[in-house]
């Protein structure tokens, strides 16, 4: 699994805007702290609001703001609402995918990989994270 680099702004993003306590905030302050360009950014915070993990403002006094508590938002719900489930192989997402996993020894390994990684990224929320 790598995480791409839309989903690393993404998550810098959800930082700041955790950070912020609440506040509204423009797109350009986050892309300019964050150090994420502008538009790349614009296109992450719509699919952040589609998941409902921000809400987007429009107006004067427009930006963005998270649509829950910090600590009711976690790694994986950000990795998720960019990337898609986490896999290390298809099979441990959809074992119809591959004809071999009924038989495979190696199968069983990539389902608890995959358990265990979203099981840490679940107890991670951005409440954890000390805002600098």
């Amino acid at each position: 699994m790598q995480i791409t680099r839309e989903t690393d702004y993404a998550i810098r993003c959800v930082y700041y805007l955790a950070c912020k306590g609440g506040e509204v905030t423009m797109v350009d302050e986050i892309a300019r702290k964050m150090h994420s360009p502008k538009s790349f950014l614009a296109k992450i915070l719509q699919k952040l609001a589609r998941a409902d993990i921000v809400k987007s403002y429009r107006g004067v006094k427009g930006g963005f703001q998270l649509a829950r508590k910090p600590r009711e938002i976690t790694l994986l719900d950000v990795i998720e609402a960019i990337q898609g489930p986490i896999v290390m192989n298809i099979c441990a997402l959809d074992k119809k995918a591959c004809r071999f996993s009924n038989t495979c020894s190696i199968h069983p390994v990539w389902v608890e990989v995959r358990k265990q990684v979203e099981k840490l990224l679940r107890k991670r929320s951005f409440a954890s994270f000390p805002c600098r």
